[in-house]
């Protein structure tokens, strides 16, 4: 894993990982999900950790084996202890400066998005996923668009081969959806497009993880008590999903459904 970040980080993830029993690669892959999940959620597929799984702050925590409670208090601790390093440490390094021309091919989204939390591309389409700011940039032959994200957490990308901006599709705790549904915020060419903090490790066509996805917060942080009982909400909503999918048993949605609300 080739996420850059800073010496005060990496002494962080060295220490966690040895305390949780876990590898460096798989806490730093760890903290890249909590730190896309805005340090509030998390989703992520790590095997040391079960595979495939969500975690969100003070409330649910799913695991590939939903009976595994030691896993689930495993995870839930690692998470939590790095929300608390995203809050309290600067992770990332700052954007470079000095730069020729105040330019970079390597990084052709606008600086003042931040760091991506992930990204990729395929032919000339290329796209850069910005959680703190809310944002998405999408460049199509070398033209960049950048779009707010509004409410959604994205934890999957696919992109058809050779395919336009309208071909890349995103997964979040809605469903699926396209830039076609978000607000655009302008587009310029790629010449035009200031030098921006180096981006973590790159993604390509990242599949949906296969537990529900977890509900977002608006922003970084702690969230309000209203932004609580509306993350419980849209997490009942997606548990009620995979319910009628036939997913989940009718014991096992019952049971989750009452822990959430017990939270309200």
């Amino acid at each position: 894993m080739n996420a850059t970040v800073t010496p005060d980080a990496e002494s962080a993830i060295t220490d966690i990982a040895q305390r949780h029993g876990l590898s460096r690669d798989a806490v730093l892959a760890m903290l890249l999900a909590v730190n896309n999940g805005g340090g509030t959620m998390a989703q992520f597929s790590i095997p040391e950790l079960g595979g495939s799984g969500q975690w969100m702050r003070g409330g649910m925590t799913m695991v590939g084996n939903m009976f595994d409670n030691a896993l689930k208090a495993r995870v839930d601790a690692l998470c939590g202890e790095l929300s608390n390093l995203l809050a309290t440490t600067t992770v990332f390094p700052p954007a470079p400066t000095g730069s020729s021309g105040g330019f970079t091919s390597n990084n052709w989204w606008p600086g003042d998005l931040g760091v991506p939390s992930s990204s990729g591309g395929q032919n000339d389409t290329r796209y850069a996923v910005f959680p703190g700011t809310r944002r998405l940039a999408i460049q199509v032959n070398g033209v960049t668009r950048v779009f707010d994200t509004g409410e959604h957490n994205i934890g999957g990308v696919q992109q058809q081969q050779g395919g336009a901006a309208g071909t890349v599709t995103f997964t979040s705790q809605f469903g699926t959806f396209d830039v076609s549904t978000l607000s655009e915020l302008g587009a310029r060419q790629v010449a035009e497009t200031p030098v921006a903090a180096p981006a973590p490790q790159e993604i390509h066509h990242q599949a949906p993880a296969s537990a529900p996805d977890a509900p977002v917060s608006s922003s970084p942080g702690t969230p309000a008590p209203s932004d609580d009982a509306a993350s419980i909400v849209a997490a009942i909503e997606s548990l009620a999903g995979l319910h009628q999918r036939g997913i989940l048993s009718d014991d096992e949605f019952a049971s989750k459904k009452a822990e959430l609300l017990g939270r309200l």
